[in-house]
């Protein structure tokens, strides 16, 4: 079928199950592609440029921003972190989709950029007893916990601005409804392309 792609965004608060999430569908779907954003920070230890991040200066970046080369971008802990329009847009065009592990003020900016080519979901957790106990379990200090526990309540207050809400209470029903999601979104007439 000829069709043009899509911008699959995924957001959620810390410890819902995202990143999980998102390695999954990647590897159950091979015309999904996760865009590489562009960043100022240092390479982390096992790091690869192209596969994790691309890696630039801070005039580099702000070059970037200046000339509108980024879909979305944010300052994060003193470090900028940003999606590159070009490389998006080349994708769309022909064909493949990407998809984007972002938060939902990256979403919000991408959305405003590309409404047409974006189709967005939350992740939500269960309940926010739910959510402490996975960050618990998964290892992060008492002071982690409680500051992301801080910020859930605010990120799930924004899943109302997104396409779909899945709630990740199994993961074999979450990655499911992604799935889902993504193929009818593949098959929206807004999607196709008129025979070449």
């Amino acid at each position: 079928m000829n069709r043009r792609g899509l911008c699959l965004v995924l957001a959620a608060p810390s410890g819902a199950g995202k990143t999980t999430l998102s390695r999954l569908l990647l590897e159950q779907d091979d015309e999904l592609h996760l865009s590489v954003s562009v960043t100022t920070r240092e390479r982390r230890l096992g790091e690869k440029e192209g596969k994790h991040y691309h890696f630039i200066s801070q005039e580099r970046f702000d070059d970037m921003v200046a000339h509108d080369d980024l879909l979305e971008y944010a300052r994060v802990f003193g470090r900028s972190y940003g999606t590159p329009r070009d490389k998006v847009e080349a994708a769309l065009r022909a064909g493949e989709d990407v998809m984007f592990d972002i938060d939902w003020q990256g979403f919000r900016q991408i959305k405003a950029a590309m409404s047409g080519d974006v189709v967005g979901v939350f992740i939500r957790p269960p309940n926010l007893e739910t959510l402490r106990n996975r960050l618990i379990k998964r290892g992060d200090t008492s002071e982690q916990v409680e500051h992301r526990m801080a910020h859930a309540e605010a990120e799930i207050s924004h899943a109302g601005e997104f396409d779909y809400v899945v709630e990740n209470h199994d993961l074999d029903v979450a990655l499911a409804d992604l799935r889902a999601i993504l193929r009818a979104s593949r098959l929206a007439t807004s999607r196709q392309l008129s025979p070449k």
